[in-house]
């Protein structure tokens, strides 16, 4: 069951990955349901991700 969590909240961002703002809201949300070791996964997952989406870059202090 947590995987599907980590997985939707994945899905969740990529699909707001649009908005600067939108995507810190949701990151911070995700923070809050997720286990450490998936934020962990989590911020892993976020550097690859911003490298293809400079913009958001400013929202991986949100994890740190």
């Amino acid at each position: 069951m947590p995987r599907m969590i980590y997985d939707y909240t994945k899905s969740v961002l990529e699909r707001v990955s649009f908005d600067p703002i939108l995507f810190s809201k949701e990151l911070k949300k995700a923070i809050k349901n997720l286990l450490p070791y998936e934020i962990e996964q989590l911020k892993k997952w976020l550097q690859y991700f911003t490298k293809e989406h400079p913009e958001l870059k400013n929202c991986l202090t949100v994890v740190s």
